[in-house]
């Protein structure tokens, strides 16, 4: 069975840094391209970043030059760290296998002061 459990979120002040890890439990994670999204309340949810299994990376706008996803293959886990953080950056975030179901149940991220 597929699962994926996000961790490291938390509260931190504007500015600040944060590392979301995705531990994944799936044969063969090493091909499967991977991403990040995040829900804001109220909003629909967004997709931040991808890697793909070559490693390419792919960022939103709203994030590029803040954010930088990774990948682990040895231990099966991706990785976004998150800098400069704002606001607006506040949300439960999600990783997920894309092109498939699997997502995991999300990590909440709180921006304040």
């Amino acid at each position: 069975q597929v699962q994926l459990v996000e961790s490291g979120g938390g509260l931190v002040q504007p500015g600040g840094s944060l590392r979301l890890s995705c531990a994944a439990s799936v044969a063969f994670f090493s091909i499967y391209d991977m991403g990040w999204h995040r829900q804001a309340p109220g909003k629909q949810r967004e997709l931040v970043a991808t890697i793909t299994s070559g490693g390419t990376t792919n960022y939103a706008d709203s994030v590029k030059g803040r954010f930088t996803i990774s990948r682990d293959n040895a231990k099966k886990t991706v990785y976004l760290q998150m800098n400069s953080l704002k606001p607006e950056d506040t949300a439960v975030y999600y990783c997920n296998i894309i092109a498939t179901s699997f997502w995991g149940q999300g990590t909440q991220v709180t921006v304040s002061s």
